[in-house]
């Protein structure tokens, strides 16, 4: 028998119909006949890598243990593989996997007229569709340079659809490939984490870094000019000028059975540094994380369930419970309405709209000049500089949308959140998880700043928070709010929140035994496990963990290269009798500060760093 098989093929072996749970929610869709029906899931954990062979790779020498009884199991041993590099070809795809390209799907040149190449492999989606398995990925950012004429910081960036093979022992194989045409929904920017819905789509936050308006001495700041640039040089190939309210939003991408694809752009879920959105069990709610400085956490209520076309948009309001000073955040949480609206009005406001059309602003220098304040509200969001901004009439709404982030702050909700990172759902125990990579900045006590709302300790290791859900749940103005899955509290559970160490002889900053810098997250319900992959400056590897909430066992279960990222993480908890945990990696060999020069010589000719990958822990079988 061919060791590969076509899905339809798999499951005319199996005893009923094969289905499979993409996510770290269910998919009501499918049925699951095959796999084991366990009680307990146990990871064991893995040391880390302590020689240069073992730092150079990614690799997984962890066991899962798979509990039949209270005491019986049996132990799988668990291995990293690997689907595809970004400099590799797949199938009828002509190009490499990380090619960039323009609007008309021309692959981007260099300026020697060799192809820009991006080494950000993130986010994936593994879905089953109607029997046959794609994945959906992303490329995040690049620090390409172009020419003189084509200046850039950062590249325009695409996603890519896989066809994956899965044979009969549960291995997975790309078989053929095509990148995703963003051209219809204005292209893309930056593209980060990302989810799988309830309805079996590809969530992709997509960052709005370069293209978020700041200003300094009354004149656009230069890493907007360079994303604008990037945009109307690269994607736009000049033949339009990109408009920076057209970046920034969640992408759902709808696979079909054939290989096509529909593209959305979701405007009514409004425009920031998002770094994915989860939707929650209801396939309604849905919560944001917000990558950057003095961030917020963004609630969607969509109007219809598995429809994210339109809905109504709060911001969080925390209220910390425990001291000044703490080691993390504890309090509760209330929501304020930004507002409501459609994906279509949206839109319309993206292209009519500048920043100067919704606020009044005055600069720090006009302010510092004696200005006249009177009717300005003080905030700061999405950086750390202080703002005067005055709402325009009749803006209300528009701000929600298009700087909801601005407008939040304004209504007195919260933006001194850091470097907030992936959201998940534990869906048993109606608790969200939110990762902050690092407690800085907007997070520490400030005594210069009228509002002060989360006074924690810094600690350059990060934290994984965990937030309680509720239904019955009112807006700070009385109004009822049509979710279940509303946040009511919030704390950092003791064994996810890093540790700070002298830097130890290979050059870690944080304990190595210790979760440091949180940011991909994904929940397994069947597991009952929160998958943790780790973006670290702290950690001279890093690491992806699993820490089981019903025991708080933590346990590392998977190694990157020294330098790395750990990305794409996603669980699948069932497909055709095998389980598997999706994880990439991104920058290569991109060492820490305090990586001794010795080792980064060593490692640096066993690492190579262009060619950063697509793949995935296996060797688990699909929990019933």
């Amino acid at each position: 028998m061919n060791k590969w098989l076509s899905l339809a093929a798999l499951a005319v072996l199996a005893t009923g119909i094969v289905g499979c749970d993409n996510s770290d929610s269910s998919d009501a869709n499918a049925t699951i006949v095959e796999g084991v029906s366990a009680t307990k899931v146990e990871f064991v954990s893995m040391a880390a890598p302590a020689n240069n062979v073992d730092m150079s790779r990614s690799y997984s020498d962890a066991k899962v243990r798979v509990y039949t009884t209270d005491t019986e199991y049996k132990e799988y041993p668990l291995s990293y593989d690997v689907l595809f590099g970004v400099k590799d070809k797949v199938g009828t795809n002509e190009n490499y996997a990380g090619q960039l390209y323009n609007y008309k799907m021309e692959p981007l040149m260099d300026v020697n007229g060799d192809p820009m190449i991006a080494e950000t492999p993130d986010a994936n989606s593994l879905l089953n569709i109607d029997g046959k398995l794609f994945m959906v990925s992303h490329l995040e950012y690049d620090w390409i340079l172009g020419d003189g004429s084509k200046p850039s910081s950062r590249m325009p960036m695409n996603m890519i659809l896989t066809d994956i093979a899965q044979d009969t022992d549960g291995k997975l194989k790309a078989v053929d490939q095509k990148p995703i045409d963003h051209s219809s929904v204005e292209g893309g920017w930056i593209f980060c984490f990302g989810s799988q819905t309830p309805w079996n789509t590809h969530l992709g936050g997509e960052e709005d870094y370069d293209l978020y308006f700041t200003e300094a001495s009354g004149t656009a700041a230069a890493t907007t000019a360079k994303g604008l640039t990037a945009m109307t040089n690269l994607y736009w190939d000049n033949t339009k000028t990109a408009n920076m309210y057209h970046y920034g939003y969640n992408q759902e991408v709808v696979v079909k059975a054939d290989g096509s694809y529909e593209l959305h752009k979701r405007y009514a879920m409004g425009k920031g540094t998002w770094e994915m959105a989860k939707v929650f069990g209801d396939g309604k709610t849905a919560l944001y994380g917000d990558d950057g400085t003095n961030v917020l956490s963004l609630m969607f209520v969509a109007d219809a369930a598995n429809d994210l076309s339109a809905g109504t948009l709060y911001a969080q309001k925390f209220t910390q419970t425990n001291a000044a000073g703490s080691a993390s955040a504890a309090g509760t949480l209330s929501w304020v309405k930004l507002g409501h609206a459609s994906e279509s009005e949206v839109k319309g406001w993206t292209d009519t709209h500048t920043f100067a059309d919704i606020f009044e602003y005055l600069t720090p220098e006009a302010v510092a000049g004696g200005a006249d304040t009177t009717g300005y509200t003080v905030i700061k969001a999405g950086h750390s500089g202080k703002e005067y901004l005055k709402l325009k009439a009749g803006k209300e709404t528009v701000a929600a949308f298009l700087e909801p982030r601005r407008l939040a702050a304004m209504k007195g909700a919260t933006t001194e959140w850091n470097k907030m990172e992936g959201i998940t759902i534990d869906e048993k125990n109606k608790k969200a998880y939110m990762a902050i990579s690092y407690q800085d900045k907007g997070m520490l006590q400030d005594d210069t700043f009228a509002t002060d709302h989360i006074k924690v300790a810094k600690n350059n290791c990060g934290a994984t928070y965990e937030l309680t859900l509720a239904g019955g749940q009112k807006d700070t103005d009385g109004n009822d709010i049509n979710s279940e899955y509303v946040g009511v509290s919030i704390l950092a559970p003791t064994a996810l929140v890093g540790e700070e160490i002298a830097a130890d002889a290979l050059g870690n900053t944080c304990n190595p035994d210790k979760i440091a810098n949180t940011d991909n997250i994904a929940f397994s319900n069947k597991m009952r496990t929160l998958f943790i992959g780790e973006d670290s400056g702290t950690h001279t590897n890093n690491f992806v963990w699993a820490y089981n909430v019903d025991t708080t066992k933590l346990s590392r279960i998977l190694s990157v290269p020294a330098g790395a990222e750990c990305t794409g993480l996603q669980v699948v908890e069932n497909e055709s009798g095998h389980a598997y945990i999706m994880s990439n990696s991104q920058h290569h060999a991109d060492f820490t500060k305090t990586t001794p020069d010795t080792l980064k010589a060593v490692l640096g000719t066993m690492i190579d760093k262009s060619n950063a990958s697509f793949g995935y822990i296996g060797g688990m079988p699909g929990l019933k």
